[in-house]
Protein backbone atom coordinates (compact mmCIF):
# COMPACT_ATOMS: atom_id res chain seq x y z
CA UNK A 1 0.00 0.00 0.00
CA UNK A 2 1.61 3.73 0.87
CA UNK A 3 4.67 3.73 2.97
CA UNK A 4 5.30 5.56 5.91
CA UNK A 5 7.05 8.34 4.36
CA UNK A 6 3.89 9.01 1.54
CA UNK A 7 1.49 8.56 4.72
CA UNK A 8 3.20 11.23 6.28
CA UNK A 9 2.77 13.57 2.93
CA UNK A 10 -0.66 12.75 2.73
CA UNK A 11 -1.43 13.44 6.26
CA UNK A 12 0.75 16.98 5.80
CA UNK A 13 -2.31 17.93 2.90
CA UNK A 14 -4.99 17.26 5.33
CA UNK A 15 -4.76 20.46 7.11
CA UNK A 16 -7.21 23.36 7.15
CA UNK A 17 -4.77 25.44 5.82
CA UNK A 18 -3.46 23.02 2.66
CA UNK A 19 -4.29 25.04 -0.86
CA UNK A 20 -7.37 23.42 -1.97
CA UNK A 21 -6.47 21.87 -4.93
CA UNK A 22 -3.87 20.15 -2.96
CA UNK A 23 -6.17 19.32 -0.09
CA UNK A 24 -9.27 17.92 -2.45
CA UNK A 25 -7.02 15.85 -4.27
CA UNK A 26 -5.54 13.88 -0.86
CA UNK A 27 -8.90 13.18 0.10
CA UNK A 28 -10.05 11.87 -3.55
CA UNK A 29 -7.06 9.32 -3.03
CA UNK A 30 -7.91 8.40 0.29
CA UNK A 31 -11.68 8.56 -0.99
CA UNK A 32 -10.04 5.49 -3.40
CA UNK A 33 -8.35 3.63 -0.93
CA UNK A 34 -11.52 3.17 1.37
CA UNK A 35 -13.79 2.08 -1.52
CA UNK A 36 -12.19 -1.63 -1.27
CA UNK A 37 -11.25 -4.24 1.11
CA UNK A 38 -7.50 -4.00 1.38
CA UNK A 39 -7.55 -0.11 1.34
CA UNK A 40 -9.79 0.45 4.05
CA UNK A 41 -8.11 -2.31 6.29
CA UNK A 42 -5.11 -0.64 5.56
CA UNK A 43 -6.62 2.79 6.89
CA UNK A 44 -7.93 0.54 9.84
CA UNK A 45 -4.46 1.22 11.00
CA UNK A 46 -3.39 4.72 10.14
CA UNK A 47 -5.63 6.48 12.62
CA UNK A 48 -3.98 10.01 12.44
CA UNK A 49 -5.36 10.04 8.74
CA UNK A 50 -8.86 8.67 9.63
CA UNK A 51 -8.64 11.72 11.86
CA UNK A 52 -7.11 14.36 10.05
CA UNK A 53 -10.41 13.03 7.52
CA UNK A 54 -12.77 13.99 9.66
CA UNK A 55 -11.43 16.91 11.10
CA UNK A 56 -12.16 18.40 7.62
CA UNK A 57 -16.16 17.70 7.81
CA UNK A 58 -15.61 21.15 9.05
CA UNK A 59 -13.96 22.17 6.00
CA UNK A 60 -15.38 25.64 4.40
CA UNK A 61 -15.54 23.55 0.82
CA UNK A 62 -18.77 21.85 0.30
CA UNK A 63 -16.96 19.17 -2.16
CA UNK A 64 -14.26 18.23 0.53
CA UNK A 65 -16.52 17.62 3.24
CA UNK A 66 -18.83 15.51 0.55
CA UNK A 67 -15.67 13.75 -0.21
CA UNK A 68 -15.01 13.09 3.56
CA UNK A 69 -18.80 11.77 3.85
CA UNK A 70 -18.40 9.27 1.42
CA UNK A 71 -14.98 7.83 3.26
CA UNK A 72 -17.31 7.57 6.65
CA UNK A 73 -19.62 5.80 5.25
CA UNK A 74 -17.54 3.25 3.20
CA UNK A 75 -15.68 2.97 6.48
CA UNK A 76 -18.76 2.16 8.50
CA UNK A 77 -19.67 -0.10 6.03
CA UNK A 78 -16.81 -2.49 7.47
CA UNK A 79 -17.33 -3.54 11.28
CA UNK A 80 -13.76 -4.23 11.80
CA UNK A 81 -13.68 -0.63 11.72
CA UNK A 82 -16.80 0.21 14.12
CA UNK A 83 -14.71 0.41 17.04
CA UNK A 84 -12.14 2.58 15.40
CA UNK A 85 -14.73 5.10 14.12
CA UNK A 86 -16.88 5.35 17.75
CA UNK A 87 -13.93 5.03 20.26
CA UNK A 88 -10.39 6.26 18.87
CA UNK A 89 -11.78 8.98 16.07
CA UNK A 90 -15.20 9.66 18.29
CA UNK A 91 -17.02 10.49 15.62
CA UNK A 92 -20.70 10.39 17.34
CA UNK A 93 -20.97 13.95 19.39
CA UNK A 94 -20.01 15.70 16.07
CA UNK A 95 -22.29 13.66 13.67
CA UNK A 96 -25.05 13.72 15.47
CA UNK A 97 -24.43 17.88 16.73
CA UNK A 98 -24.85 18.45 12.58
CA UNK A 99 -28.02 15.76 12.18
CA UNK A 100 -29.53 18.03 14.64
CA UNK A 101 -29.41 20.76 12.40
CA UNK A 102 -32.25 21.32 9.98
CA UNK A 103 -30.32 23.49 7.34
CA UNK A 104 -27.02 21.04 7.47
CA UNK A 105 -26.66 19.96 3.74
CA UNK A 106 -25.06 16.55 4.51
CA UNK A 107 -27.69 15.18 7.71
CA UNK A 108 -28.87 11.82 4.75
CA UNK A 109 -24.73 10.86 4.36
CA UNK A 110 -24.88 11.12 8.68
CA UNK A 111 -27.81 8.96 8.93
CA UNK A 112 -26.31 6.19 6.50
CA UNK A 113 -23.09 6.55 8.80
CA UNK A 114 -25.06 6.11 12.07
CA UNK A 115 -27.43 3.10 10.46
CA UNK A 116 -23.74 1.45 9.49
CA UNK A 117 -22.23 1.81 13.11
CA UNK A 118 -25.27 0.20 14.92
CA UNK A 119 -25.67 -2.61 12.97
CA UNK A 120 -24.03 -5.10 15.54
CA UNK A 121 -24.65 -5.25 18.77
CA UNK A 122 -21.11 -4.30 20.57
CA UNK A 123 -20.86 -0.59 18.45
CA UNK A 124 -25.01 -0.36 18.72
CA UNK A 125 -24.61 -0.27 22.59
CA UNK A 126 -22.02 2.42 22.55
CA UNK A 127 -24.29 4.79 19.37
CA UNK A 128 -27.15 4.06 21.30
CA UNK A 129 -25.44 5.39 25.11
CA UNK A 130 -23.60 8.57 22.95
CA UNK A 131 -26.92 9.22 21.43
CA UNK A 132 -29.28 9.63 24.32
CA UNK A 133 -26.23 11.86 26.16
CA UNK A 134 -26.17 14.10 22.79
CA UNK A 135 -29.80 14.00 21.71
CA UNK A 136 -32.06 11.65 23.09
CA UNK A 137 -34.16 8.78 21.56
CA UNK A 138 -36.97 11.25 22.14
CA UNK A 139 -35.29 13.87 20.14
CA UNK A 140 -34.00 11.48 17.10
CA UNK A 141 -37.98 10.11 16.62
CA UNK A 142 -39.44 13.30 16.55
CA UNK A 143 -36.65 14.53 14.02
CA UNK A 144 -37.68 11.37 12.16
CA UNK A 145 -41.77 12.16 12.37
CA UNK A 146 -41.53 15.76 10.91
CA UNK A 147 -41.98 15.56 7.51
CA UNK A 148 -39.85 18.10 6.08
CA UNK A 149 -37.33 18.63 9.17
CA UNK A 150 -34.55 19.39 7.02
CA UNK A 151 -35.47 20.69 3.44
CA UNK A 152 -31.85 19.73 2.25
CA UNK A 153 -32.40 15.98 3.10
CA UNK A 154 -35.05 12.81 3.59
CA UNK A 155 -33.33 11.49 6.50
CA UNK A 156 -34.89 8.03 5.43
CA UNK A 157 -32.10 6.39 6.85
CA UNK A 158 -32.86 7.13 10.67
CA UNK A 159 -35.46 4.29 9.98
CA UNK A 160 -32.97 1.09 9.91
CA UNK A 161 -31.28 3.41 12.78
CA UNK A 162 -33.93 2.47 14.77
CA UNK A 163 -34.49 -0.64 14.01
CA UNK A 164 -30.73 -0.92 14.70
CA UNK A 165 -31.23 0.56 18.17
CA UNK A 166 -34.61 -1.70 18.78
CA UNK A 167 -31.99 -4.84 18.75
CA UNK A 168 -31.16 -3.66 22.21
CA UNK A 169 -33.87 -4.17 25.36
CA UNK A 170 -33.45 -0.25 26.78
CA UNK A 171 -34.36 1.17 22.89
CA UNK A 172 -36.84 -1.18 23.22
CA UNK A 173 -38.28 -0.01 26.21
CA UNK A 174 -38.27 3.55 25.77
CA UNK A 175 -39.96 2.94 22.11
CA UNK A 176 -42.64 1.04 23.92
CA UNK A 177 -42.94 3.32 27.27
CA UNK A 178 -46.65 3.32 27.71
CA UNK A 179 -46.17 7.27 28.57
CA UNK A 180 -44.54 8.55 25.26
CA UNK A 181 -46.77 7.64 22.89
CA UNK A 182 -43.58 6.97 20.69
CA UNK A 183 -44.47 3.60 18.94
CA UNK A 184 -47.77 4.81 17.78
CA UNK A 185 -46.25 7.54 16.18
CA UNK A 186 -44.21 4.89 13.54
CA UNK A 187 -47.25 2.86 12.89
CA UNK A 188 -48.48 4.86 9.79
CA UNK A 189 -44.74 4.63 8.42
CA UNK A 190 -45.13 0.94 7.67
CA UNK A 191 -47.48 2.24 4.43
CA UNK A 192 -44.58 5.15 3.22
CA UNK A 193 -44.66 4.70 -0.32
CA UNK A 194 -41.99 7.49 -0.81
CA UNK A 195 -39.22 5.34 0.56
CA UNK A 196 -39.02 1.18 0.74
CA UNK A 197 -35.90 2.34 3.33
CA UNK A 198 -38.03 4.20 5.65
CA UNK A 199 -40.71 1.95 5.50
CA UNK A 200 -38.71 -1.23 5.97
CA UNK A 201 -36.79 0.85 9.09
CA UNK A 202 -40.16 1.34 10.66
CA UNK A 203 -41.10 -2.30 10.02
CA UNK A 204 -38.00 -3.38 10.92
CA UNK A 205 -38.47 -2.11 14.68
CA UNK A 206 -41.57 -3.43 14.78
CA UNK A 207 -40.84 -6.61 14.22
CA UNK A 208 -38.18 -5.94 16.74
CA UNK A 209 -40.30 -4.64 19.27
CA UNK A 210 -42.63 -7.67 19.07
CA UNK A 211 -39.76 -9.86 20.52
CA UNK A 212 -40.94 -8.45 23.96
CA UNK A 213 -43.91 -10.88 24.80
CA UNK A 214 -45.14 -8.78 27.64
CA UNK A 215 -46.04 -6.16 25.40
CA UNK A 216 -48.52 -8.22 23.08
CA UNK A 217 -51.63 -7.20 25.10
CA UNK A 218 -50.51 -3.76 24.80
CA UNK A 219 -49.72 -3.61 21.57
CA UNK A 220 -52.92 -5.22 20.03
CA UNK A 221 -54.77 -3.23 22.47
CA UNK A 222 -56.47 0.00 21.19
CA UNK A 223 -54.19 1.85 23.16
CA UNK A 224 -51.43 1.56 20.28
CA UNK A 225 -53.73 -0.85 17.76
CA UNK A 226 -50.61 -2.47 15.84
CA UNK A 227 -52.49 -5.04 13.99
CA UNK A 228 -53.87 -2.88 11.30
CA UNK A 229 -50.54 -1.11 10.27
CA UNK A 230 -48.83 -4.66 9.73
CA UNK A 231 -51.87 -6.26 7.66
CA UNK A 232 -52.32 -3.63 5.48
CA UNK A 233 -49.69 -3.57 3.67
CA UNK A 234 -50.01 -7.63 2.87
CA UNK A 235 -54.10 -7.50 2.20
CA UNK A 236 -54.93 -7.33 -1.30
CA UNK A 237 -58.26 -6.45 -3.42
CA UNK A 238 -59.32 -9.74 -3.39
CA UNK A 239 -63.47 -9.96 -2.67
CA UNK A 240 -63.66 -11.77 1.11
CA UNK A 241 -67.50 -12.90 2.82
CA UNK A 242 -69.09 -10.19 5.00
CA UNK A 243 -69.08 -12.00 7.51
CA UNK A 244 -65.06 -11.83 7.51
CA UNK A 245 -64.84 -8.57 6.52
CA UNK A 246 -67.04 -7.52 9.59
CA UNK A 247 -64.71 -9.48 12.17
CA UNK A 248 -61.64 -7.55 10.78
CA UNK A 249 -60.45 -4.01 12.18
CA UNK A 250 -62.08 -1.40 10.48
CA UNK A 251 -59.17 -0.01 8.08
CA UNK A 252 -59.28 -3.56 6.11
CA UNK A 253 -62.83 -4.04 5.88
CA UNK A 254 -64.25 -3.69 1.90
CA UNK A 255 -60.55 -2.52 0.50
CA UNK A 256 -60.80 -0.67 -2.87
CA UNK A 257 -60.01 -2.93 -5.98
CA UNK A 258 -56.95 -1.08 -6.65
CA UNK A 259 -55.45 -1.93 -3.13
CA UNK A 260 -51.75 -3.22 -3.90
CA UNK A 261 -49.72 -5.12 -1.41
CA UNK A 262 -46.44 -4.33 -0.01
CA UNK A 263 -43.72 -4.66 -3.51
CA UNK A 264 -40.40 -5.80 -1.62
CA UNK A 265 -40.74 -9.43 -0.62
CA UNK A 266 -38.06 -8.83 2.29
CA UNK A 267 -40.70 -6.34 4.02
CA UNK A 268 -43.78 -8.90 3.82
CA UNK A 269 -41.18 -11.37 5.06
CA UNK A 270 -40.54 -9.45 7.85
CA UNK A 271 -44.70 -8.29 8.48
CA UNK A 272 -45.21 -11.89 8.32
CA UNK A 273 -42.70 -12.69 11.13
CA UNK A 274 -43.85 -10.01 13.25
CA UNK A 275 -47.75 -11.04 13.56
CA UNK A 276 -46.16 -14.74 13.93
CA UNK A 277 -44.37 -13.52 17.09
CA UNK A 278 -47.96 -11.91 18.08
CA UNK A 279 -49.28 -15.12 18.48
CA UNK A 280 -46.39 -16.49 20.78
CA UNK A 281 -49.17 -15.86 23.37
CA UNK A 282 -52.69 -17.19 23.96
CA UNK A 283 -53.85 -13.58 24.56
CA UNK A 284 -52.09 -12.66 21.39
CA UNK A 285 -53.10 -16.05 19.22
CA UNK A 286 -56.68 -14.80 20.50
CA UNK A 287 -56.55 -11.61 19.21
CA UNK A 288 -55.16 -12.71 15.89
CA UNK A 289 -58.52 -15.01 15.69
CA UNK A 290 -60.90 -12.85 16.74
CA UNK A 291 -59.77 -10.26 14.02
CA UNK A 292 -59.78 -12.91 10.86
CA UNK A 293 -56.23 -12.05 10.09
CA UNK A 294 -57.10 -15.84 8.70
CA UNK A 295 -58.84 -14.75 5.16
CA UNK A 296 -56.14 -11.97 4.57
CA UNK A 297 -53.23 -14.83 4.54
CA UNK A 298 -55.23 -17.08 2.70
CA UNK A 299 -55.98 -14.85 -0.05
CA UNK A 300 -52.33 -13.24 0.40
CA UNK A 301 -51.28 -17.33 -0.02
CA UNK A 302 -52.69 -17.72 -2.73
CA UNK A 303 -51.25 -14.20 -4.74
CA UNK A 304 -47.20 -14.72 -3.43
CA UNK A 305 -45.27 -16.16 -5.83
CA UNK A 306 -42.15 -15.69 -3.62
CA UNK A 307 -41.06 -19.39 -2.10
CA UNK A 308 -39.79 -17.70 1.51
CA UNK A 309 -42.34 -15.50 1.89
CA UNK A 310 -44.71 -18.22 1.19
CA UNK A 311 -42.98 -20.43 3.84
CA UNK A 312 -43.51 -17.77 6.50
CA UNK A 313 -47.30 -17.46 5.65
CA UNK A 314 -47.56 -21.16 6.08
CA UNK A 315 -46.16 -21.23 9.52
CA UNK A 316 -48.90 -18.07 10.48
CA UNK A 317 -51.38 -19.57 9.02
CA UNK A 318 -50.54 -23.23 11.16
CA UNK A 319 -50.99 -21.25 14.13
CA UNK A 320 -53.89 -19.32 13.65
CA UNK A 321 -56.23 -22.33 12.33
CA UNK A 322 -54.39 -24.99 14.71
CA UNK A 323 -55.07 -26.23 18.27
CA UNK A 324 -54.39 -24.27 21.12
CA UNK A 325 -51.33 -25.67 22.85
CA UNK A 326 -51.56 -28.01 25.85
CA UNK A 327 -51.61 -26.38 29.78
CA UNK A 328 -48.89 -24.48 30.59
CA UNK A 329 -47.13 -23.95 27.55
CA UNK A 330 -49.55 -21.31 26.36
CA UNK A 331 -46.91 -18.86 25.98
CA UNK A 332 -44.09 -20.08 23.16
CA UNK A 333 -41.32 -17.34 24.17
CA UNK A 334 -41.38 -19.33 27.82
CA UNK A 335 -41.45 -22.65 26.92
CA UNK A 336 -38.06 -24.65 27.50
CA UNK A 337 -36.81 -26.59 24.94
CA UNK A 338 -34.44 -29.75 25.56
CA UNK A 339 -31.33 -29.37 24.00
CA UNK A 340 -31.53 -32.99 22.06
CA UNK A 341 -34.73 -31.08 19.99
CA UNK A 342 -33.37 -28.17 19.75
CA UNK A 343 -30.62 -29.52 17.87
CA UNK A 344 -33.23 -31.75 16.18
CA UNK A 345 -35.66 -28.61 15.34
CA UNK A 346 -31.67 -26.63 13.79
CA UNK A 347 -31.34 -29.40 11.86
CA UNK A 348 -35.22 -29.54 10.59
CA UNK A 349 -34.54 -25.23 10.04
CA UNK A 350 -31.76 -26.27 8.20
CA UNK A 351 -33.27 -28.78 5.46
CA UNK A 352 -36.11 -26.49 5.12
CA UNK A 353 -33.96 -23.66 4.67
CA UNK A 354 -32.17 -25.68 1.62
CA UNK A 355 -35.44 -26.98 0.36
CA UNK A 356 -36.96 -23.86 0.02
CA UNK A 357 -33.58 -22.15 -1.90
CA UNK A 358 -33.68 -25.53 -4.35
CA UNK A 359 -37.54 -24.86 -5.06
CA UNK A 360 -36.38 -20.88 -5.19
CA UNK A 361 -33.94 -21.97 -7.78
CA UNK A 362 -36.43 -24.33 -9.61
CA UNK A 363 -38.94 -21.11 -10.28
CA UNK A 364 -36.29 -18.96 -11.28
CA UNK A 365 -35.19 -21.37 -13.83
CA UNK A 366 -38.82 -22.29 -14.86
CA UNK A 367 -39.42 -18.39 -15.10
CA UNK A 368 -35.74 -17.84 -17.18
CA UNK A 369 -37.07 -20.58 -19.71
CA UNK A 370 -40.67 -18.84 -20.05
CA UNK A 371 -39.07 -15.66 -20.87
CA UNK A 372 -36.97 -17.02 -23.49
CA UNK A 373 -39.51 -18.97 -24.67
CA UNK A 374 -41.54 -15.73 -25.26
CA UNK A 375 -38.20 -13.93 -26.75
CA UNK A 376 -37.85 -16.20 -29.01
CA UNK A 377 -41.55 -16.40 -30.44
CA UNK A 378 -41.61 -12.64 -30.80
Amino acid sequence: MLSDSAVAELLSFLTSTTRPDVKSQAVEYILGLSGHRDGSHFLRSKLDLISAVFALISDPSIAIVKDCYHIFINLSADETLHQVLVKDVDVLPLLLKNLLDPEYHFSDQICTILSNLSRHEKTCKTVFKVLQEEVGLAQLVEIFCTEGYNKRAKLHYLGPLLSNLTQLPEARNFIMDKDRCVIQRLLPFTQYQASVVRRGGVIGTLHNCCFDHSHHEWLLSDAVDILPFLLLPVAGPEELTEEENEGLPVDLQYLPEDKKREEDPDLRKMLLETLLLLTATKAGRQTLKEKKVYPIMREFHRWEEEVEVTAACEKLVQVLIGDEPEQGMENLMEVEIPEDVEEKLKEADAKEQEELEKEKRRREEEKKSGTELQSGLM
